[in-house]
Formats: structure tokens, sequence, C-alpha cells
């Protein structure tokens, strides 16, 4: 039988190249999701931060958003955000993401960029339960369904197997896509690239005969 190819797309909610890179995976997904299987895998940016940002930080950081906006076009909401006493975790949205998808598989990429867009765009604070459970609504899914599903111990591990994974495959930084074809593994990006440079190389991809397992 043969392999079924993955696009893995390897990802952080709250990095900004990652919300930049939004309408290029979307284009991807457009484009090629009836012929791979694309799958979407949580990094881990900042897992377990607990010092609030150093305001040297906040303005790196901004500085980053300032580039990305000119860059993609993405939208941002720069005054007042991350304000004083923020902690930059991003442990809590990743795993808000690994439980809304073990709810209903079909909206981890809807989901994932609604918290992209409440933190980037609107300004909102993703690294809160309530916040994560308000846009989980959003997707038909119960606050209290939700909130189970995400402060069990189960998602926490799933979590970190995600985070794990991404150390292992080699990603050191995001976006990162990653197309694999039975045990091999072909780099397509590490950081932003348009779609319209991408679509080439997965169109390649594509064209070759699949890989047989021995």
């Amino acid at each position: 039988m043969p392999t079924q190819r993955i696009l893995w797309y390897f990802a952080d909610p709250m990095c900004s190249w990652c919300w930049g890179f939004a309408p290029v995976i979307s284009a991807i997904k457009e484009a090629y999701s009836d012929r791979v299987k694309i799958a979407l895998m949580l990094g881990g940016l900042r897992p377990g931060t607990t010092e609030p940002m150093a305001l040297k930080s906040r303005e790196e950081i901004l500085h980053h958003w300032q580039d990305v906006h000119r860059m993609t076009g993405q939208p941002f909401t720069f005054e007042g955000a991350m304000p004083e006493g923020f902690v930059y975790d991003t442990e809590p949205p990743s795993r808000a993401v690994i439980a809304v998808a073990d709810i209903n598989s079909e909206a981890i990429f809807p989901y994932f960029k609604s918290v992209q867009e409440a933190f980037y765009a609107l300004g909102r604070n993703v690294t809160q339960p309530e916040t994560l459970a308000e846009l989980a609504e959003q997707h038909n899914i119960e606050r209290t369904v939700f909130l189970d599903r995400f402060r069990s111990d189960e998602m926490q591990k799933k979590t970190q197997t995600h985070f794990q994974i991404a150390r292992e495959s080699g990603v050191r930084g995001f976006p990162t896509v990653v197309l694999q074809d039975g045990a091999t593994g072909t780099l397509l990006t590490n950081g932003y690239r348009p779609f319209d440079e991408l679509q080439p190389a997965i169109d390649q991809w594509l064209s070759q005969p699949e890989r047989q397992d021995e």
C-alpha cells in the first residue's frame, strides 16, 4: 500500500511570523487539501514562561511585529499589546488548539487562526483559559467541554508530545513546513515565504511517484 503523503505545518499560535504566514497556509490548504493530508504540529515557541515580560523584550517583539506587518500586510494592534505584567507563555494557547482538535479534528486550523487573530489583531490575552474558551465557543464547542479537555492531564501530555516531535524533527523556528513521503522528509520552508514561491516546489513534490512501504 502507498504511504500517505503529509504536509506538516510546524507553528505556534503566538509566533508573529506564523500569523504573517496565515494566508499562505490557507492558500496551501485550498489548493492541495484534496491531494495531500495537511497537518498542524504545535512547535512550542516559549512554553512554560513564568516571568513577566521585560520592557526591552516587549520593544524587540513589537519591532518584529512591525516587520511582519510590513512584509505580509497582516493586521496587528500595537497600542496596548502585551501590557505590563504580561507573561509570554505559549503553552496554554498551544494546548487549547490540541484540545479543540481532540473535540473536533476539523476545527484545528480554524481555531488556530482564531487564536492568532485574537492575539495579534484584537489585542486579547490568549494565555488565559477563559479567553481560549470564548474562542472555542466561536467554533461551536461548549465552554465547559473545552475547559474540561483543556485542563486534563491528557491534553498537557499531548501538548508536550507536540513540542518534543518538533524538537526531534530538527525544527528550530516557525513557521516551518516539511513534506513527508514515507520515512523521507523534505524541508519546504523554514520561515515566511509567500505562496507563489512555495507552489512550484509543492507541485514538483506531488508530481513524483509516492514512495512504497517495504
